[in-house]
């Protein structure tokens, strides 16, 4: 594509619920300006930005994807994110490369989960944002029910062009010198519509409701041209960032400055390799340049600067501030870092990607291929931040976590079929622990003195309950345990803690008191101390009234209204309590509540369903608590098969 100054350029992101027809208004907009010269289908798979074999298979779009189309010798870059709420994170993505959003509604449907959280997430940013009804064409479609069904669920700002009175007033309500125009002249020139129109889009004042069927290509061309007409371009307001002083900074799509890039999306393309989606916020790119990112401290040469439109690829000899361009294979370069100036230190604020709610554990299939997973989920998660790969060090287990069950099967269909790593999902673990409610007072006694060396090693000790994790205190007269081998005491005891009696888990908030015992001049060791002391922990705890731990998880549950009640009743069939609730500015409830960790590994799945996937929440660790005696004992045996087992 040929180059365009700031002012001609436009960036939009396409949101919407999945099937509100983004990917096909994108056929559309590449037919009417003559990009393709037939529209293809998703079912079909002849999409331009729907390429992905496993989009094509599924039939719907699971990656962020680049199309840019000239209309009226203007640039607009439409940022396609997916529809399915599991890929939130490629929505977070792409609202930080663009200057507004356009939630796409299907007419047919109306107001749909995912249009209320495509509303919200460019609430929650800020983001500028338009609606386009789509699908006008159908049969037995009410637009004007579904423009009232809009204003009534996101508000006056919620305006359609065709209302002229309501359209004028918005713009006249943008600051006080449209509103002086508005009551002294009694309307607006064509020019100041434009700019109050574009000035209150850019401040959320404004709304505007555009039209179109993307099958028949009625009102397409008049959408494009009002995107164009209305939507801010990159000139009108700069990038918050971050100088070398940390003090907040703005950047302006400046062309003549120095150049500032932004990373907002990862590729690892079948066709085209590793590419980077990156906002040019200020400067220009040319091929071999060297940036710095001051994140990974490195410098990072540009090796090839290029636009894409789903899978095909075409050069770009320059790009300037405001445009959105692609380049090939950075080597140091993440998602959300900022490339800049050596000398010129800018970071531009990351992404916040959402934390994982869901959680399953994996096992490679295949003997020896930990390190191939591990390789090929780290280039999945540059593809998606919002996955993460840990390993729980006392299950043992490698754990993926997403933001439902089809983020995390593609990502596990992605690592089979592009890395060749395949894996089976197994029941996840969880990290119990053990502890003791009484006390003890026993004898660790280890002795062998036939044949070679010997060893003896002899202690008394006290077990009783501690606030702390381990306490180990002596209390020793007389030299009964010489003084060099009360660490080894304490090391032994230690060791013991990592491993319980009960059922094998960590063993936390037990106090051991070290108060009498006895050694043998010659063969005393503090190896022989270790074994003694090893050999009080496990009488000593099995005396002390042993007990099961279990995590108990806080819970914050963003609930609309309608849906309190069902989530209130479910949370005592997982052992949960609601602890507080408080109401929301704009309707909802939060939720404060606690659970067993042992009853939540599908809580993501059932939220979902009990609110229409309306429900949000988070969680993290709280405490630990006795398990019932019921579970305690279910837990025990398992652990003692699994033992025999082996």
């Amino acid at each position: 594509m040929k180059g365009y100054t700031s002012e001609m350029i436009r960036n939009v992101a396409l949101l919407g619920h999945g099937g509100c027809g983004k990917t096909t208004f994108l056929e559309a907009a590449l037919l009417a300006t003559g990009v393709i010269s037939r529209l293809g289908k998703v079912e079909d798979g002849t999409t331009v930005s729907d390429y992905d074999k496993m989009e094509i298979e599924k039939g719907y779009s699971i990656n962020t994807t680049l199309v840019p189309v000239e209309y009226n010798k203007v640039k607009i870059n439409f940022v396609d994110t997916p529809g399915f709420f599991d890929f939130a994170g490629e929505v977070q993505g792409a609202l930080r490369g663009v200057e507004a959003a356009a939630i796409l509604v299907d007419a047919s449907s109306g107001i749909q989960v995912g249009t209320e959280k495509a509303w919200d997430a460019c609430k929650k940013l800020g983001s500028p944002k338009f609606f386009i009804i789509n699908k006008i064409d159908k049969e037995n479609v009410d637009v004007d029910a579904t423009i009232a069904q809009l204003q009534d669920k996101f508000g006056t700002s919620v305006v359609t062009l065709d209302d002229k009175d309501a359209m004028a007033e918005a713009i006249a309500e943008v600051d006080e010198e449209l509103m002086d125009i508005y009551f002294n002249e009694g309307g607006f020139t064509d020019e100041q519509f434009s700019k109050g129109l574009t000035k209150g889009i850019l401040q959320g004042d404004i709304v505007p409701v555009f039209k179109c069927s993307s099958l028949t290509g009625e009102g397409v061309k008049e959408v494009l041209q009002e995107i164009i007409d209305f939507v801010p371009n990159p000139t009108i307001e700069g990038y918050k960032a971050l100088n070398d002083k940390d003090e907040e900074i703005i950047v302006k799509a400046d062309a003549s400055a120095k150049p500032v890039v932004f990373i907002f999306k990862t590729l690892a393309d079948s066709f085209l390799g590793k590419i980077s989606l990156a906002k040019v916020v200020s400067g220009k790119l040319t091929a071999g340049m060297t940036l710095h990112n001051f994140r990974a401290e490195k410098d990072e040469k540009l090796g090839s600067v290029f636009f894409i439109r789903g899978k095909n690829k075409g050069d770009c000899p320059e790009a300037v501030a405001g445009d959105i361009v692609a380049l090939g294979k950075l080597e140091y370069t993440k998602t959300g870092d900022t490339l800049s100036d050596k000398n010129n230190q800018v970071t531009i604020r990351p992404i916040e990607f959402p934390q994982p709610t869901l959680f399953v554990a994996i096992e490679s299939a295949d003997k020896g291929a930990d390190d191939k997973l591990s390789t090929g989920f780290a280039r999945l998660t540059e593809e998606d931040p919002s996955l993460t790969l840990q390993r729980n060090k006392e299950t043992r287990q490698t754990l993926v976590g997403g933001q439902g069950e089809s983020q995390i099967n593609i990502a596990l269909g992605k690592l089979k079929e592009k890395y060749g790593v395949s894996v089976n999902i197994v029941p996840q673990k969880i990290a119990y622990r053990e502890t003791i409610k009484g006390t003890s007072d026993v004898q660790g006694k280890h002795k062998k003195q036939s044949g070679g060396s010997g060893q003896y090693g002899d202690v008394h000790i006290k077990f009783s309950p501690s606030q702390q994790e381990f306490e180990f205190t002596e209390e020793l007269f007389g030299g009964s345990v010489p003084k060099q081998y009360v660490p080894a005491v304490e090391k032994g005891l230690l060791e013991c803690m990592e491993k319980g009696p009960l059922a094998g888990c960590k063993v936390q908030n037990v106090k051991a008191t070290l108060y009498d015992g006895s050694y043998h001049p010659v063969d005393s060791n503090e190896a022989a101390f270790k074994i003694a002391a090893s050999l009080a922990f496990k009488k000593g705890i099995a005396e002390a009234k042993p007990c099961l731990l279990e995590p108990i998880m806080k819970l914050e549950i963003h609930v609309p209204d309608d849906f309190v009640g069902a989530v209130m009743g479910d949370l005592p069939t997982r052992r949960g309590a609601v602890m507080g609730m408080d109401p929301q500015i704009g309707g909802g409830q939060l939720l404060h509540a606690e659970a067993p960790q042992a009853e939540l590994f599908d809580y993501a799945i059932a939220l979902r369903s009990m609110t229409q996937a309306r429900g949000s929440f988070t969680m993290e660790f709280a405490r630990y608590e006795e398990v019932p005696a019921m579970n305690a004992q279910k837990i025990i045996e398992a652990h003692k098969a699994e033992e025999e087992a082996k």
